[in-house]
């Protein structure tokens, strides 16, 4: 095949961290690898059982502690919907509660890069079923020193504690860290601690803000 013919690979390099002080970056999960949209999650749900969707998502803030600090596990939300809302299989939960999620490709490989200079800690507020279901789809995730699902934790967001944690498994200062979130109360709660935040946008947007720390990622093209 000649050079012309050749696929393009696209590789992906780190310069230097130039300022020499952090050493890892945490992570959220939702809206930074991963899109998810609630209002679909919610409106899936009612059709699926025929409720209103306020239904739904009163049900889901009522449970929201428990759910994402591991008080119910896999098949306790799953009881707790068919209690609370409406019926449907265990399968047929799993599937609909996952079904808000799609890849955010463009981030991924800039956290791959990542993963070769400095350590990688994840966040997230979350759960049993929605990690059973994203663990497969994101090997990067093998690539993190530290994944913190708050239902395995315990802690959740914006809880200092839980930052605290991360910082711990890492073995870092939090002036060592710099942390990406879609919400600014959890940036802010990551500032609370001494970690320098930065509130995640786009992967454009991250990119800049991790060359801002030194840590500068770069698209190589090779025909």
């Amino acid at each position: 095949m000649s050079a012309a013919l050749a696929p393009v690979i696209t590789e992906l390099s780190l310069r230097e961290n130039r300022t020499g002080k952090i050493r890892t970056v945490i992570l959220d999960l939702g809206n930074v690898l991963v899109f998810h949209d609630n209002a679909r999650l919610a409106q899936n749900l009612a059709q699926a059982v025929g409720v209103s969707v306020s239904l739904v998502e009163g049900w889901a803030r009522r449970n929201n502690d428990a759910i994402n600090l591991g008080r119910l596990d896999g098949a306790g939300i799953h009881r707790s919907f068919v209690q609370e809302v409406g019926q449907v299989s265990l399968e047929g939960f799993a599937a609909l509660w996952s079904s808000h999620f799609t890849i955010h490709g463009a981030v991924l490989p800039i956290v791959e890069a990542l993963s070769s200079r400095v350590k990688l800690a994840l966040l997230s507020n979350t759960n049993a079923l929605h990690v059973e279901f994203l663990r497969p789809r994101l090997p990067v995730l093998e690539r993190f020193d530290a994944l913190l699902f708050s239902n395995e934790v315990g802690l959740a967001k914006p809880d200092p504690a839980f930052f605290r944690e991360a910082l711990r498994r890492t073995g870092i200062g939090p002036e060592e860290a710099i942390f990406f979130d879609d919400l600014r109360e959890y940036t802010q709660a990551a500032e609370s601690v001494g970690i320098r935040a930065y509130l995640f946008t786009t992967a454009d947007s991250f990119r800049a803000n991790l060359s801002e720390c030194g840590l500068c990622p770069t698209v190589n093209v090779t025909p």
